[in-house]
């Protein structure tokens, strides 16, 4: 009796055995094809923005970022004809920018922040497109195309970086970084850090001391271009503007008068609609249109039109809040 009852009891646990999967140990050995592990996020990482820093708002990483970001190599410095149109003054948020006409030096400390997806892509102030992972920046004054070299205070990291597009227009920041020069640096999961910005002369070592910042002469120009300059510089200055029919403009754009707000003034139409671009997206809680209205040699960035003074004033308020700098009011 008690062999039977043993018998049955091992069949029965040799049916339940049958009728469920094995369960292999986390220790056994797998016969299956080995997959490198890569250092690089494949997924997006969490991003905790810091008051006064991070990437423009609602950017960030793209939904897929590729492997073998640590493997990028730096930009290579070497001398390259200036983008003639990114030399040229212009004013942002009622604050005059005089971009260097060539590559001198230059050191300066101050925040970085990185631009990502929603700017993939888009032209460039050189007129490329923007490449989040391609080791590139910019920068609202340094020449354009030119190389600088970035380091990370904090730890001492550096990266060097081609300077392709204008910007950052925050207050407080001193350089914007792609993607990936962003995520060498250390500086994706903070979205800005402190960081020193050295430019970088092709052929000689970067040594640049902060009392070499100050610009070298200015070469000798031609009477005619001076005077083309000093014109341009006084087009360009925060006082009443033109109306469009003064400036001889026509269409839709033109006969609507009002108060406006002036967001930016560029002597290069494509600069004026980079700009556009990037307040459209930094500023995504404006309720009225912005439209670049040419005029004198001059492309002006114009959001309204208001119905009064202190509405445009309270909304000129908000911007500068948000990004240091406070746009004039003008009426047309």
């Amino acid at each position: 009796m008690i062999l039977r009852l043993t018998s049955s009891t091992i069949a029965a646990l040799l049916m339940a055995a049958c009728g469920s999967s094995p369960q292999i140990p986390s220790s056994a050995t797998v016969d299956a094809p080995k997959t490198a592990i890569s250092k690089t996020p494949t997924r997006k990482p969490t991003v905790t923005l810091k008051r006064g820093g991070g990437f423009y708002k609602d950017d960030g990483p793209a939904d897929d970022i590729p492997d073998g970001l640590d493997d990028i190599p730096d930009a290579e410095p070497k001398w390259e004809p200036l983008h003639k149109p990114a030399t040229k003054p212009y004013v942002v948020l009622g604050k005059e920018y005089v971009p260097n006409g060539n590559v001198r030096p230059y050191k300066a400390r101050g925040i970085a922040s990185w631009y990502g997806k929603k700017f993939h892509g888009q032209k460039t102030s050189i007129g490329e497109p923007y490449d989040m992972f391609a080791m590139t920046a910019a920068h609202p004054m340094l020449a354009l195309p030119s190389y600088v070299r970035v380091t990370q205070v904090q730890t001492g990291k550096s990266v060097i970086v081609r300077l392709t597009d204008r910007g950052p227009f925050h207050a407080d920041r001193v350089i914007d970084l792609s993607y990936t020069a962003a995520y060498k640096l250390g500086l994706i999961n903070g979205g800005s850090g402190q960081v020193e910005v050295e430019a970088i002369i092709p052929g000689e070592p970067t040594s640049t001391s902060y009392a070499q910042v100050v610009p070298p002469p200015r070469p000798a120009v031609s009477e005619k271009d001076e005077i083309a300059r000093l014109s341009e510089r006084m087009a360009l200055e925060e006082r009443p503007v033109q109306t469009a029919a003064m400036a001889g403009m026509t269409g839709d754009n033109a006969a609507q008068k009002g108060i406006y707000l002036q967001l930016g003034a560029f002597a290069n139409a494509d600069n004026a609609e980079n700009l556009k671009n990037h307040l459209t997206r930094e500023l995504d809680w404006l309720g009225e249109p912005m439209r670049v209205q040419p005029g004198g040699g001059i492309h002006r960035l114009h959001l309204g039109p208001y119905a009064n003074r202190g509405d445009a004033d309270r909304v000129a308020e908000k911007i500068r809040a948000a990004l240091g700098y406070k746009p004039t009011v003008v009426t047309r």
